[in-house]
């Protein structure tokens, strides 16, 4: 979903953050949404008795601060962040997040490891529950990526296919589990190779109303529209040389897997995705005020895919499928969906002032049915400016606003803690 906090309320966050360098966490999730989080006290202050005498007066006090974020940046950091957001799709919504920041052991080479907790109800009974989590174990040895969400939403559909328009939207809603996690073990400085499995449960697939068009809907073969389960393993190797993994500096990062789904996984479909999550950073100029970020993304398939699994443009809902990258930002969630896709993005991070960064960035894509039908003509671009908010400058945890516009006619808002890749 997308979301817009109102930056007053980050002034309030910011008060109490200035010395705590506290932790905040939301959901990165079509249209454009109004939002508001209550700010939640990250240190208060308890004054203790002065001295007794004459002095007493002029003596000053001391004060024993309660902190969630202890200034030790080894110890463990959270904080609980209400939230509350309106949407066309959902109404009003209210619910809360967490976003807890440690490392295993006392060894400051081994990256910190993290965990996004989310969960909200709305007006109209639409719900969201997700749990995404990195984990580095002790000296590396181990890697552990993965999600376990359950969504309840409504999306506008278009259909399959490049060259969807506005007038093909349908509004639909279905419930959907995902299990999905990333079984690591180093073999290298930073290279990890293991296995990851895969399994989404999708509830039946309705008509949400009939102020859209309906036909794009009754596109989805009867059998998914009632629902079905997809289990997926394979092997998995992943390069990660990013010195920070919430707001990287410098380095490389490089996932690639192969997931093999069939029946007797459990799965109702049989077919195999091929994907390649590629990036790298590098500051510019010097120093680390300005930051370059790449990002290349290939996710192919065989066999007989089901809707819901194609490659899908314009996906802002995080979680764990493209490693909580958000991908052509401004065009609506998998605005063009197809079996093949293929996108790239480049961005500019630069430090502004106090705990203000900036952001420009661009991005370039496409799906079809096969890769040698994609074509020059047949690209779709995408891109916008951002804001960003060093919430926690000790963790490098960032509050993300991002405005971007895209092919056939999008644009929206995105409000996101971390960056978008």
């Amino acid at each position: 979903m997308r979301f817009f906090y109102p930056l007053l309320a980050l002034g309030a966050l910011a008060a109490p953050a200035a010395q705590a360098q506290s932790v905040a966490s939301a959901t990165p999730e079509s249209s454009e949404l109004l939002a508001s989080v209550a700010p939640v006290a990250a240190e208060e202050s308890i004054s203790e008795g002065a001295p007794l005498g004459l002095n007493r007066a002029l003596a000053p006090q001391k004060t024993a601060k309660l902190k969630l974020t202890p200034d030790d940046p080894d110890k463990p950091s959270f904080i609980p962040v209400p939230i509350a957001f309106y949407q066309q799709e959902t109404g009003f919504a209210v619910g809360a997040a967490i976003l807890p920041v440690w490392r295993f052991g006392q060894d400051t080479t081994v990256r910190k490891s993290n965990a996004r907790l989310i969960a909200w109800i709305s007006q109209e009974k639409q719900t969201t529950a997700q749990l995404t989590h990195t984990i580095f174990t002790k000296e590396e040895k181990f890697y552990f990526s993965g999600e376990l969400s359950y969504y309840d939403l409504a999306f506008n559909y278009y259909g399959r296919g490049n060259e969807t328009s506005k007038a093909d939207e349908s509004h639909i809603q279905y419930p959907l589990w995902v299990f999905d996690e990333k079984a690591l073990k180093k073999v290298l400085p930073n290279l990890f190779v293991g296995i990851r499995y895969r399994l989404t449960d999708l509830g039946e697939v309705k008509l949400k109303d009939q102020e859209g068009n309906t036909a794009s809907y009754y596109t989805i073969p009867a059998a998914q529209r009632a629902g079905y389960t997809t289990s997926g393993v394979g092997p998995a190797l992943l390069y990660d040389g990013r010195d920070n993994v919430l707001a990287t500096y410098k380095g490389s990062f490089v996932d690639a897997h192969v997931l093999f789904a069939g029946k007797g996984l459990g799965s109702d479909y049989n077919f195999t995705r091929y994907m390649v999550d590629a990036r790298h950073f590098k500051p510019l100029f010097g120093s680390n005020n300005t930051i370059l970020a790449l990002q290349f993304l290939g996710q192919y398939h065989t066999g007989s895919v089901p809707f819901r699994e194609w490659g899908g443009m314009g996906a802002t809902l995080g979680g764990s499928l493209y490693n909580n990258a958000y991908l052509m930002r401004g065009i609506y969630e998998a605005r063009y969906r197809d079996r093949q896709f293929t996108t790239a993005q480049a961005e500019i991070r630069q430090k502004l002032f106090w705990r203000i960064d900036g952001a420009v960035f661009g991005a370039v894509g496409e799906v079809a049915p096969a890769i040698d039908q994609y074509t020059f003509d047949g690209l779709k671009f995408a891109g916008g400016v951002g804001a960003r908010f060093r919430f926690n400058r000790r963790d490098r945890l960032n509050i993300r606003l991002d405005y971007g516009v895209g092919s056939g006619g999008n644009s929206g808002i995105i409000f996101a803690v971390g960056e978008a890749f």
